[in-house]
């Protein structure tokens, strides 16, 4: 659906994005994540038509965005971190009013269908100054869902929430996902590891990965197992033996015994010696399974230590 190729872009004599090459398929939410200073923002402004790269072209259903910007407008839907609101309005008069600019047939239909999407029924008829973060977030949706566009992009559209009102806007970009393609740029990674199945990480703009959210903690996680180990395990004795392959990273007391978080050394497969250990510290096994790494760590791992190198 959409298809950039070898964007460069540049503030005067200051380089920011690098030969950027990616693509965004239809009917998946995508992530796209970096810290400040990476080059998202950037990067949406010229996926949005709103900045020209120095060099390289953005493809939207095939066609160039520079040189067809009307066409990619008509099929976009575009929340930007500051949701472009006018709190003098009443929810439904700011709808109408984006659906004109926009240019939308049946504007009262389109209006009530978005409000309905959107959860705003019991407040279409209130200023929006009067309405919570949360619900100025859906409202920023709303005008984003005006005209039934093949594309949303979203910039940090639940920073500044409650647990609440996050949990409220991820279940609303998920319901909008089974129908949208959506670009999701956002700062919380829980967020990114429930609702998208791919990630695309930049820093210094430059992308450092782009692939399954599945490939990507694997690639970039330790390998680490939890353990119980019942209460007459000499720990002494099952930390020297598994020494030379694990490294213990936590070790709690539970009712059961004891519970282990061990990090591997090195590549193999040393599951026996944890059993043998097991038996020579005059214990027992309890349970013992692999511990899947999160994409925080995966996200430190890559931007962090890059720049250390």
């Amino acid at each position: 659906m959409l298809r950039v190729q070898g964007i460069d872009l540049s503030y005067g004599t200051q380089q920011v994005l690098f030969n950027l090459n990616f693509n965004l398929h239809q009917g998946e939410i995508l992530g796209f994540l970096g810290p400040n200073g990476a080059g998202k923002s950037s990067t949406m402004r010229i996926l949005t038509g709103y900045l020209r790269p120095s060099k390289g072209e953005v493809f939207f259903l095939d066609k160039d965005v520079s040189k067809n910007p009307l066409f990619l407008r008509e099929h976009l839907g575009y929340l930007p971190e500051t949701a472009p609101i006018y709190p003098e309005l009443k929810v439904e008069e700011y709808l109408k009013w984006v659906a004109e600019v926009k240019s939308v047939e049946n504007i009262n239909k389109e209006v009530d269908k978005v409000i309905r999407e959107c959860g705003l029924k019991t407040v279409q008829k209130k200023l929006i100054r009067y309405l919570s973060k949360g619900y100025r977030q859906r409202v920023g949706l709303a005008q984003a869902l005006l005209g039934d566009p093949k594309l949303i992009i979203l910039d940090e559209p639940t920073v500044g929430l409650d647990p609440t009102q996050v949990r409220e806007i991820r279940n609303l970009i998920k319901e909008l996902g089974k129908e949208k393609t959506i670009l999701l740029s956002t700062h919380i990674l829980s967020e990114v590891e429930l609702l998208c199945k791919r990630v695309i990480i930049i820093n210094r703009g430059r992308i450092l990965a782009d692939e399954s959210l599945e490939e990507l903690v694997k690639k970039a996680g330790e390998k680490r197992f939890i353990l119980l180990l019942s209460r007459k395990t000499d720990l002494n004795i099952f930390k020297e033996e598994i020494g030379d392959c694990f490294s213990l990273i936590e070790l709690k007391e539970v009712t059961d015994g004891y519970k282990l978080e061990l990090s591997q050394k090195r590549e193999g497969d040393f599951r026996e010696k944890i059993f043998a250990a097991a038996i020579k510290s005059n214990g027992v096994l309890l349970e013992l399974f692999p511990k899947r790494s999160s994409l925080e760590e995966a996200f430190v791992k890559l931007v962090y230590s890059g720049e250390e190198q």
